[in-house]
């Protein structure tokens, strides 16, 4: 399948190789695209499955990208624990 452009909800579906080189923003917005088009529409039942799988994918990109991000910030704090907000502050 064809890469989807993150502002066209009528593309084809990303594949799984097209997800991995998005960055977490792009795979966020192809997420919500989705969303919106299963919430909205009546997909025909094998587009539906189509969407959520893709959709599924995306998600597991995110919270992958995104625990990657959390896993860089604490190796930046000391001894690897999380600065609590409220401790928090400019130096």
């Amino acid at each position: 399948m064809p890469q989807a452009s993150p502002a066209d909800s009528e593309s084809p579906l990303l594949t799984p190789e097209a997800i991995q080189a998005l960055s977490y923003e792009e795979a966020y917005a192809q997420l919500e695209t989705l969303l919106t088009r299963l919430e909205a529409e009546d997909l025909p039942l094998e587009e539906a499955l189509a969407t959520y799988e893709t959709a599924v994918l995306l998600t597991t990109h995110c919270a992958r990208r995104l625990s990657e991000a959390e896993l860089r910030v604490r190796q930046w704090q000391e001894e690897g624990g999380a600065v609590p907000f409220s401790e928090w502050s400019e130096q």
